[in-house]
């Protein structure tokens, strides 16, 4: 994560705050994270030095058309500094904070295989074991893991995959 794209962000919520409506601009920013997650050529437009940075604030304007008056004003702003490769980050970084200051904390779950909801509930109660925060889970699909899960809250990490356990045998009988 580019630390522009930090300053970005704080900037962002700052202005936001002031003006009350940090959730309305972090569902904007949520969209926008969708988005170009789900769109390999706006994220190839929006990094693409040859397209000239008027055309990118039009199609902005056309992909995201109800948007809030900040989140528009950040479009400004990334125009008048020819930024909007970092667009994608910045969102991503303004959720992350206002998920922080809404005291949510966010687990990332690392499975070979999607989580059923069941599951999902399961992960959610051994988690609140570990904060006091709210929860949120992104699930992470990874076949390489072969089974199990990797779950990652802040900076822990707790590794439960099959493929950590073969890693630890074939370390053993190595020494």
């Amino acid at each position: 994560m580019s630390r522009a794209a930090i300053r970005y962000a704080k900037a962002i919520l700052d202005i936001a705050t002031e003006s009350n409506t940090t959730s309305a601009v972090n569902n904007d920013m949520k969209t926008i994270v969708t988005a170009i997650n789900e769109s390999e050529e706006l994220k190839d437009f929006l990094s693409n030095p040859i397209v000239n940075d008027a055309v990118k604030m039009n199609a902005l304007s056309e992909i995201f058309p109800s948007l809030q008056t900040e989140t528009k004003g950040l479009f400004q702003l990334l125009l008048a500094n020819k930024r909007f490769e970092i667009l994608g980050a910045i969102a991503l970084q303004f959720n992350n904070l206002f998920d922080l200051k809404s005291g949510v904390e966010q687990a990332v779950v690392t499975t070979a295989v999607p989580l059923t909801a069941e599951l999902e509930a399961q992960v959610l109660n051994k988690l609140k074991e570990f904060s006091s925060n709210s929860i949120s889970i992104t699930n992470i699909i990874d076949a390489s893991i072969i089974g199990g899960f990797v779950i990652r809250i802040g900076d822990k990490q707790y590794n439960a995959s099959v493929a950590n356990k073969l890693q630890q045998l074939k370390r053993e009988f190595t020494y």
